[in-house]
């Protein structure tokens, strides 16, 4: 019987290892992607547990709440809605961030 040639075989080896860590790169990869996506604008509703709970006028309104939410240790996020941006927190957040607002 004859075998095949080492360097043969170490090369097909090689080859086999090179797509193995290929497929798990492309399979455990962080959610880049070679095309981005557009961002979707979406009702202030569709922000899953986050409830809105500002409606700023203007981008520097916004700025100022958000940075009075941080001062007040508030997680929140400023999110452009297609009703305008909206300044979303979690719901047991939701009391502190309307009484801080209501303060300024």
């Amino acid at each position: 019987m004859t075998g095949v040639h080492p360097l043969l075989g170490l090369l097909i080896g090689l080859g086999l290892v090179a797509v193995l860590v290929l497929l798990l790169r492309w399979t455990y990869g962080r959610g880049r992607s070679l095309v981005a996506r557009r961002p979707h604008t979406g009702n202030p509703d569709e922000y899953g547990l986050l409830v809105s709970v500002a409606a700023p006028a203007d981008p520097d309104e916004a700025r100022r709440m958000s940075a009075l939410l941080a001062a007040e240790g508030v997680r929140h996020t400023l999110v452009e809605t297609s009703a305008g941006p909206r300044l979303m927190v979690w719901p047991d957040d939701s009391a502190k961030a309307r009484q801080a607002l209501d303060r300024r």
